[in-house]
């Protein structure tokens, strides 16, 4: 999994009756997008450092052309 600050996290819930948990990637780690990524939630505005598990997806903020090599 590799991500980019301003790039959306989704973590789906195992429940059906719970929404996903939506945040903003704020921080990355380690080089070349890799986790722990911190997280602003989208919920609560609280930032928590995390390492997505297989429930995770990343949803890339969208770049120009030229940054999105």
């Amino acid at each position: 999994m590799r991500a980019h600050i301003g790039d959306r996290i989704v973590i789906e819930s195992l429940h059906l009756e719970i929404p996903p948990r939506i945040g903003v990637i704020v921080g990355v780690a380690r080089p070349g997008g890799r986790p722990p990524y911190q997280v602003r939630w989208l919920s609560n505005g609280h930032v928590t450092l995390i390492i997505p598990g297989p429930d995770a997806r990343i949803e890339p903020l969208p770049r120009p052309p030229e940054e999105a090599g």
